[in-house]
């Protein structure tokens, strides 16, 4: 029964039957190749059989490992690594089917190569999961042939493989690695000129150019006879909250990732920086009511809980309750803090309808009302109208793109800060607006 599960016929040995056919159609007026089309047959049973004996007469003739990181980084490119090797004593031609999880909804993966004796191979695939959650991965197939290539030989291993999806880890280490080396500003983020001096005093060092003049220590400048400099540092221990709307108007795809997605990774990144910067980071996640909160606390650990905390998360088909959130924050947020709303408006109505929630939030708090332009929008007013029905969608489009701009200077004129960002630039955007905060001492 084992032989029968792993037996295949090779899709050569339909073209040597092909062969075979034309040799006896020919031998229709060609008689003397009658006996030879009958002498081939014979041959292709004897191969048929010493091809068997090839395949099956190794018992362990491959081994194969599936290599998986622990968790997937929602929204990025994650490797998957095959390792592989061959007992057979002659070159094998390899052909991998590995069954994917069900939510990448590919079925035609396969990746083919040859195999040599006592050599360890290894092959990469990449995936890129756009929801979060449990991936299994079903059985790694793995058929080998013999140079005559008449029959394959199935091998299985490792079935059923379970790997979290979590959010985008990738991107969260990326900005990790510049925020400890401070090129925060390599990735596009601008600089902030520093208001004053509300930042405490850090060292005294050389002065190179570009340093403000005005901090320049005459003191030291006489003691070294050099042109010394006071450095100053952003104030520490500030408490920062990442507060994310998971209502219906988060789940709208953009590149096949939820805006909640896209939010879950901006503040994951972005706690992960704050931190560096030895600031508070917490998280509020809410909807029709208060589903999650965090409050904020100065421990690198703490990252591992607004992970977790992220990974659970998912949007609910329901209007978000702005007024629970200003209640909540209320009630539990005492300190003067930074609040990074993610949310998401297309009409000004909906929008003016939680402005004094938000009149009352920045009150007290720094508020920041983070939504997204519709960059399938923007696609379509870039492209030429050729029709009066293209006109049409073109003119419809530009109305929601002004609207969106007009909910901007809505909350500016308020004295609300803004962000409106493409989806796939809201993590670079938003720290760039931390920055600016920090640096302008408005916290």
């Amino acid at each position: 029964m084992q032989f029968l599960k792993s037996f295949y016929i090779h899709n050569t040995f339909f073209r040597y039957l092909a062969l075979l056919s034309a040799c006896f159609i020919l031998a229709f007026w060609l008689k003397w190749l009658y006996p030879i089309a009958w002498v081939l047959i014979l041959v292709l049973v004897a191969a048929f059989l010493f091809d068997v004996f090839l395949l099956y007469g190794t018992s362990k003739g491959m081994e194969a490992k599936r290599v998986l990181p622990k968790k997937l980084s929602n929204s990025d490119l994650n490797p998957i690594s095959i390792q592989f090797h061959t007992n057979y004593p002659f070159k094998t031609n390899i052909s991998f089917i590995d069954e994917l999880p069900q939510q990448f909804q590919k079925r035609d993966f396969e990746y083919n190569t040859k195999g040599i004796k006592g050599e360890k191979q290894v092959f990469e695939y990449t995936v890129r999961p756009v929801d979060r959650g449990e991936y299994i991965f079903g059985n790694l197939n793995v058929y080998a042939s013999s140079p005559l290539r008449i029959i394959k030989r199935r091998f299985v291993f490792q079935k059923d493989q379970m790997v979290p999806v979590y959010p985008s880890v990738i991107q969260m280490q990326q900005y990790d690695f510049l925020a400890m080396n401070n090129r925060l500003s390599n990735i596009g983020l601008k600089k902030i000129r520093k208001l004053g001096h509300t930042q405490e005093f850090e060292q005294i060092k050389e002065y190179i150019p570009g340093d403000d003049i005005r901090t320049l220590n005459w003191k030291a400048t006489a003691k070294q006879h050099l042109l010394m400099v006071n450095q100053y540092q952003d104030e520490k221990s500030q408490p920062v909250y990442s507060i994310i709307d998971t209502g219906r108007v988060m789940k709208m795809p953009f590149n096949g990732l939820k805006l909640l997605d896209y939010a879950i990774n901006s503040a994951l990144a972005f706690s992960n920086v704050a931190l560096k910067r030895h600031d508070k980071t917490g998280l509020v996640t809410f909807s029709k009511q208060i589903e999650t909160y965090l409050p904020a606390v100065q421990k690198p650990t703490y990252l591992n809980n607004i992970l977790e905390t992220l990974y659970h998360t998912d949007t609910e088909f329901t209007d978000s309750d702005f007024g629970a959130l200003y209640g909540h924050v209320k009630r539990k947020i005492n300190q003067r803090s930074l609040l990074l709303l993610y949310t998401n408006f297309e009409h000004i109505s909906a929008l003016k309808r939680q402005v004094p929630y938000f009149l009352g939030l920045a009150k007290k708090h720094v508020l920041v009302v983070i939504f997204f332009e519709n960059s399938e929008l923007e696609k379509l007013i870039a492209t030429d109208a050729e029709d009066l029905q293209a006109i049409y969608h073109k003119t419809i489009a530009e109305k929601f793109s002004f609207d969106k701009k007009l909910m901007q200077k809505e909350l500016q004129r308020y004295g609300i800060q803004t962000i409106l960002t493409k989806p796939e630039e809201l993590t670079i955007n938003t720290i760039n607006k931390y920055l600016e905060i920090k640096a302008r001492g408005l916290l």
